[in-house]
């Protein structure tokens, strides 16, 4: 079953570029219709990486690939692949802070100072883990759908914490939702760290 969600920020992010130019996009988690029928209007590449399905996870065991390399294989776009808007939803309630480092570390070169992001944070650690899907339906509303199961890997950050392990990027505004949760705007605040 779906559900609407207004969106306070996405017509901000979606003000911000500009919609003449050809936009790379990338989307964490499944490709839903409505977020491939959106982006239809637009002269854009999307790109679709849906970490949910195969989380890299840490592992002690001999030979076990690092989550460097877990995340490297999973977002290995083209040479050349420079984003202007990442989609991360709720991607960093489900990765420890080592996590978060290996994958920023690995989406870098695929960033550049004026790429934007969108995504959804926990308001605090106690905040209870939502188990969404998300796709955008219009710049002013988010479509979510149920997961269909919760995830073990639920770690959500307060927002200070969050913004501390952000790398890169910073939170450029963000609106508390009803639910405890946060919508947020991401912009490159460290582009010296991107080189």
């Amino acid at each position: 079953m779906t559900a609407k969600q207004t969106s306070k920020l996405l017509s901000s992010l979606f003000s911000r570029i500009d919609i003449e130019e050809r936009l790379t996009v990338l989307h964490i988690g499944p490709a839903l219709p409505e977020t491939v029928e959106y982006f239809s209007n637009f002269r854009c590449k999307l790109f679709f990486v849906d970490l949910f399905s195969e989380l890299p996870q840490s592992s002690d065991e001999e030979g076990a690939p690092s989550l460097e390399e877990q995340f490297a294989g999973l977002l290995d776009f083209p040479e050349g692949t420079k984003f202007d808007l990442c989609l991360f939803w709720d991607i960093f309630n489900f990765l420890d802070s080592i996590a978060i480092a290996a994958f920023l570390g690995e989406l870098r070169p695929y960033v550049t100072s004026s790429t934007l992001a969108h995504g959804f944070a926990a308001y605090k650690r106690s905040t209870p883990q939502t188990g969404h899907l998300y796709g955008i339906a219009d710049q002013g509303t988010v479509n979510i759908r149920p997961r269909g199961q919760l995830m073990s890997t639920y770690t959500p950050h307060a927002q200070n914490e969050l913004k501390s392990r952000l790398d890169y990027f910073g939170i450029s505004r963000s609106v508390l939702l009803p639910d405890s949760r946060l919508e947020l705007l991401f912009s490159i605040s460290q582009p010296g760290k991107l080189a």
